[in-house]
C-alpha cells in the first residue's frame, strides 16, 4: 500500500474516501441552495402577481428545472468522465495502440539503440519466441521503418 494510502486508511472511510465525500458535500450544499433560493424567488414572483405561493406548483417547477439542468450539465460531464474512465480501463481501439505498430516501435528503438548487439538481442528474442516471419510492421504505413 502506498503511504498516502496508509496515511488515508488511518482515518477510516472518511480519509480513504475524502473525496467522494467533499463531492457529495458540495452537491448537497449547491442541490439545497439551489432549491432554498429557487423557493425564494418563486415567493417573490407570486406576490409580484397577488398569489400566495402554492407548495405543489413550487415543487413541479424546480423538479423540472433541476432535471433540465442535470440533462444538459450533470448527465453529459457524468457521461464524459464514467465513459472516459471506462474505455481507458477496458480498452477501445481507439484508446489502445496495436501490438504490431507497438512491436514495430520497439524493434526500431533496439536497432537504434543497440546497433548489431541490438539486432543480435532481437534474433535471440525471436528465435525464444518462435517468431520466424519477419518482424511486424505497422498496417496502413510505408513498408520501411527508418533506422
Amino acid at each position: 500500500m502506498a503511504s498516502t494510502e496508509r496515511k488515508a486508511a488511518k482515518h477510516g472511510l472518511l480519509g480513504k474516501y475524502a473525496y467522494a465525500w467533499l463531492t457529495l458535500a458540495f452537491f448537497a450544499v449547491s442541490f439545497g441552495l439551489h432549491w432554498w433560493f429557487g423557493w425564494l424567488s418563486f415567493v417573490d414572483e407570486a406576490h409580484q402577481h397577488g398569489q400566495e405561493p402554492a407548495t405543489g406548483e413550487y415543487l413541479t417547477v424546480m423538479a423540472r428545472d433541476t432535471f433540465e439542468n442535470w440533462q444538459s450539465e450533470f448527465l453529459q460531464l457524468l457521461w464524459q468522465v464514467v465513459g472516459l474512465a471506462y474505455f481507458l480501463y477496458i480498452g477501445s481501439p481507439s484508446s489502445k495502440e496495436n501490438d504490431d505498430r507497438l512491436e514495430a516501435k520497439v524493434d526500431a528503438l533496439m536497432k537504434f539503440v543497440g546497433g548489431e548487439e541490438g539486432e543480435r538481442l532481437q534474433s535471440e528474442l525471436d528465435e525464444a519466441f518462435l517468431r520466424h516471419g519477419g518482424h511486424a510492421k505497422p498496417h496502413g504505413h510505408r513498408d520501411s521503418i527508418p533506422s
